[in-house]
C-alpha cells in the first residue's frame, strides 16, 4: 500500500506542483526530476525497476534537502496498465498531479534498418511511441477535467527529418513530434499545455554507451569530438524543462522548443572549443558495443 500525503511545499517557481517523470532515474530524466524538485515540486519518478526508481528518489531528496521530495514507482511505459498504475500512484500519494513528462526512451543499435534485429525496432516502438502515447493519454484523462496542467514530450534526433542509421529512433521521435503538436491543437482551450521539447545532444550514458552493427563502429568515432563541442550536461536542458512546466507558459500550448537555437549552439561550440584548446577536456570517452547484423549490409559499411 502506498503511503499517502499531500504535495510538500518548498520555495521555487514550481512550489506545490506535482510532477511525474518517466525514465526519471538517470540522464535527462533524473536531471529534470531533480530540477523540478529543486524548484519546489513534488516528483514521482518512474523506472522499469523498483530499485532504480527508489534510488533516484533518494538522490533527489538528498540533493534538495527535502524529505519525500521524490517518490519512485516501478513502471514499464510500454505497457498501458503500468502507465495507468503510475498515474494512480501519483494521485494516491499526492491527490493529483499537475505535470507529466514523457521522457523514457531507448534506441536501437546504430546501423542500417535492414541489419537491425526486429526485436530492437519493437523495443524502440514500445518505449518511445507507445510510452509517449500511454503517458499522454493518462495525463489528459487526469488534467483535462481539472482544466490545468502540462504535458511535456521529449523529442530527439530525427524529429524533423530522416536520421540515417538511426531509423527506428529517428522515426519514433518524428512520430512523437507530430503526435504532440496534433494533440496540443486538439486540446487547445482546455487549460492543459501540451509541449514538445528537444533537449539537444547531451553527455549521458545514453550516448556514451552506444551499440553499433558490426562494420559501423567507425562511423561513431567522430561523435567523441561532437559530444565535446556541442554536447551539454543534462542539467542545461533540465532548466528549460522547468520553464516549460512553470507559470511562464500559462495559457500556451503546442510549443515546439529546442534547447539551443543555431546561434546558441554555435556559441556553445566555440566556448567548448576554446576550453579544449586551453587544455580543459578533450574527446568524450565512449564505449561502443558491437552486435552482429540481422540482415544484408552490402556496400554500406565501406
Amino acid at each position: 500500500m502506498l503511503e499517502t500525503g499531500a504535495a510538500t511545499q518548498a520555495p521555487g517557481i514550481l512550489a506545490g506542483k506535482v510532477a511525474v517523470v518517466t525514465g526519471g532515474t538517470r540522464g535527462l530524466g533524473l536531471a529534470i526530476a531533480t530540477a523540478f524538485a529543486a524548484n519546489g515540486a513534488s516528483v514521482v519518478v518512474a523506472s522499469r525497476t523498483h530499485a532504480a526508481a527508489v534510488g533516484a528518489a533518494q538522490l533527489i531528496d538528498a540533493h534538495t534537502g527535502r524529505s519525500n521530495a521524490a517518490f519512485g514507482v516501478q513502471a514499464d511505459v510500454g505497457r498501458r496498465d503500468a502507465v495507468d498504475g503510475l498515474a494512480s500512484a501519483a494521485v494516491e500519494r499526492h491527490g493529483r498531479f499537475d505535470i507529466w513528462v514523457n521522457n523514457a526512451g531507448v534506441s536501437a543499435p546504430y546501423g542500417p534498418a535492414g541489419a537491425i534485429e526486429p526485436e530492437a525496432f519493437e523495443s524502440v516502438t514500445r518505449t518511445n511511441v507507445l510510452g509517449t502515447y500511454y503517458g499522454t493519454f493518462a495525463a489528459l484523462r487526469h488534467l483535462v477535467p481539472r482544466g490545468v496542467g502540462r504535458i511535456i514530450n521529449i523529442l530527439g534526433r530525427g524529429d524533423r527529418g530522416p536520421a540515417p542509421f538511426l531509423a527506428p529512433y529517428g522515426a519514433s521521435k518524428a512520430w512523437a513530434r507530430a503526435f504532440t503538436l496534433a494533440t496540443a491543437n486538439e486540446y487547445r482551450g482546455t487549460g492543459v499545455g501540451v509541449h514538445a521539447f528537444n533537449p539537444g545532444l547531451m553527455r549521458t550514458d545514453f550516448m556514451t554507451g552506444s551499440q553499433a552493427v558490426a562494420g559501423f563502429e567507425a562511423r561513431l568515432r567522430p561523435l567523441r569530438v561532437i559530444l565535446r563541442l556541442i554536447g551539454t550536461d543534462p542539467k542545461v536542458p533540465a532548466r528549460k524543462a522547468v520553464w516549460l512546466a512553470s507559470s511562464a507558459t500559462d495559457g500556451q500550448t503546442g510549443l515546439d522548443i529546442a534547447n539551443f537555437s543555431r546561434v546558441g549552439l554555435l556559441a556553445h561550440a566555440v566556448r567548448e572549443g576554446v576550453g579544449w584548446l586551453r587544455g580543459r577536456g578533450g574527446p568524450i570517452e565512449m564505449a561502443v558495443t558491437t552486435v552482429p547484423p540481422a540482415g544484408p549490409i552490402g556496400r554500406l559499411a565501406r
